[in-house]
Formats: structure tokens, sequence, C-alpha cells
């Protein structure tokens, strides 16, 4: 299993009236934690298309827990439970607050899609190569 964690603040901005973080803004966390998930594996998104790869989001599943408010200190949790033997690679996520509480859930699936064609590819060999280690018995 393919597993990180990235810490992050609740902006002002990320509220809505009541203080809470805006509904729409946990797929943003779950974006920023992914991205620095394939960061650590020394892949941008920047040079995966520079390589003719995308990976567009093609379903995601949340669930809320408990509210999650501004200036709270929330850790992001991706994890990739499966090695990606197709095109397509799947994320789950977590989110918790400063006590350890489930503040959201839920699970990410990305296409590996050539840029030129449009159509789904594989994953890179090389990102492939800095996955398996991590899914050895």
């Amino acid at each position: 299993m393919y597993k990180t964690e990235i810490q992050l603040r609740v902006r002002y901005a990320e509220t809505d009236k009541m203080g809470v973080v805006y509904h729409a803004n946990h797929a943003t966390y779950f974006e920023v934690a992914r991205t620095e998930s394939i960061r650590r594996l020394g892949f941008t998104y920047r040079e995966l298309e520079s390589m003719g790869i995308e990976m567009p989001v093609v379903e995601i599943t949340m669930r809320y827990h408990r509210p999650a408010f501004y200036d709270d200190m929330l850790t992001v949790h991706p994890e990739g439970r499966e090695l990606p033997e197709r095109q397509t690679m799947e994320f789950h996520h977590r989110i918790l607050n400063e006590k350890g509480e489930a503040v959201t859930s839920g699970r990410v699936v990305l296409f590996f899609l050539d840029s030129a064609t449009k159509r789904r590819t594989r994953m890179p060999e090389e990102m492939l190569g800095r996955l398996r280690p991590f899914f050895t018995d």
C-alpha cells in the first residue's frame, strides 16, 4: 500500500457563513494531498504532462463525518491500496482533525490519458517501478 500524509490549515476563504469548510473544498484537499503523494514518488503533474500523460478524475465519492472550521489544522491521508495494473489509479482519502477524528473520507479514481489521442493509456513504466516496492508482500 502506498500511503502519505500532508497537513494543511483551513483558510478563512474556504469556509461558509457558518465558519464551516465549504463541502466542495474537501475535494480540493484530496487533490492537494494526491498531488503531493505523486510528487513524493518523484513526479509532478507538469512532468507527467510533458511526457504526454494526463490524469483526469473520473469518479469521486465523499462522506462527511464532522465539520472542519476556520483555522483547524487538518491531516489528509491519501492511500493507493492496489498497484495500478490498468489505465486507472485509485486513491482512498481520509481527512482528520487535530483530535484525530474523521472529518471526511472518500475515494478518487483517475485515468491515465494520452494527451495526443485523449485515449486511456497505462501508467508510465518509471512511475510504476517506483510504486512496486510499496506493494510487495
